[in-house]
């Protein structure tokens, strides 16, 4: 097995020990639970793939799935550790497959019977009918984010420090900015790109730079960001996960991605019989429970009232279907 492999089966035999001695049934669910790896590349404490993680240990504590996962795992051996998890009998894969597309797809065609639900920039393809994709569709509180963003900048220069520029990152930031626009409409954006999804002390230099180019608040896409917009006295603004307690004088503001929605849907589909190549994205808007507005936290109270009400609206407005914030996958530039 992987080297990086770790269970959670442990805790959930002992869980279901304890309602045995209890005298408890200790078959839940109607359906065993379901066998479910999953293979990142990038550490579980890293933004995105931490929702995967978090809505994955809350179906093991609900008695949902097993897990088991590897993390830090390299492009070149994303196919063997696939190949490991299918050939071990898991029912679900799941994953990022952004740099190995044509790879993962291949692994998938050859596991017939497994089901893999992959995060993708590319769509479902019916020659791989086992293979659905999903995307961190947030761009809802994003948009909602930017418009807190535009309210509190002074300078008018808002930075922002990416991984790369693909269409899971472009989406949110060209909904960030849209927002920036409807508080501040003259903001200008500093946009730089650092060519890895996690390399906090690269992420710190670009923002620094950018803060000495005048920006006062800072989009924070990656982690190292908020740390430079810390050390600067600026804002930053959130993303994917609520950082909210660990910079509470730094971040006005974050978009949050749940991921759970998109889990259980496929579990849904499992349990059916019904999984199929489909795209997930869905599950990640607001309207579907797969985003929200973090807490403001400190800085409840301190954002302009005009912008908290036009947050509210908006809001509003997205989970009943009469506003719809554009998905926008180009490369954002700098203006």
């Amino acid at each position: 097995m992987p080297a990086t492999f770790r269970i959670s089966r442990r805790r959930l035999m002992q869980t279901t020990g304890a309602l045995a001695l209890a005298g408890l049934p200790t078959r839940l669910l109607a359906a065993d639970p379901i066998r479910v790896a999953a293979v990142y590349t990038v550490p579980v404490e890293q933004q995105w793939v931490s929702r995967i993680h978090l809505a994955a240990e809350a179906a093991v504590a609900a008695g949902e799935i097993e897990y088991v996962f590897s993390e830090n795992t390299a492009n070149t051996d994303y196919e063997r550790v696939m190949r490991e998890y299918a050939e071990a009998g898991h029912q679900l894969i799941l994953g990022e497959v952004f740099g190995v597309e044509q790879a993962a797809r291949t692994v998938a065609a050859d596991y017939p019977e497994t089901a893999f639900l992959m995060g993708s920039s590319l769509p479902p393809d019916a020659a791989y009918p086992n293979f659905a994709v999903f995307d961190n569709y947030i761009q809802d509180a994003s948009y909602l984010t930017g418009i807190i963003a535009g309210a509190m900048t002074r300078s008018g220069k808002i930075g922002v420090v990416g991984g790369f520029p693909i269409p899971e990152v472009n989406r949110l930031v060209n909904a960030f900015t849209a927002g920036v626009r409807e508080t501040r409409p003259d903001a200008s954006f500093q946009v730089a790109f650092i060519g890895s999804w996690f390399d906090p002390p690269k992420a710190k230099e670009t923002a620094f730079a950018q803060i000495e180019a005048g920006a006062d608040v800072m989009y924070a896409e990656r982690f190292g960001v908020s740390d430079a917009a810390k050390e600067r006295g600026v804002l930053a603004i959130g993303n994917v996960i609520d950082t909210q307690a660990d910079y509470p004088e730094t971040v006005v503001a974050s978009a949050l991605w749940h991921f759970e929605p998109t889990l259980q849907a496929a579990l849904d589909a499992i349990n059916a019989g019904v999984f199929k190549a489909a795209d997930y994205g869905v599950y990640s808007f607001m309207r579907n429970g797969g985003s929200s507005l973090a807490p403001l936290g400190t800085f409840e109270g301190k954002v302009p009232e005009a912008a908290m009400q036009l947050v509210a609206e908006r809001e509003a407005a997205i989970k009943d279907g009469s506003f719809e914030v554009a998905i926008d996958d180009s490369e954002p530039k700098s203006s």
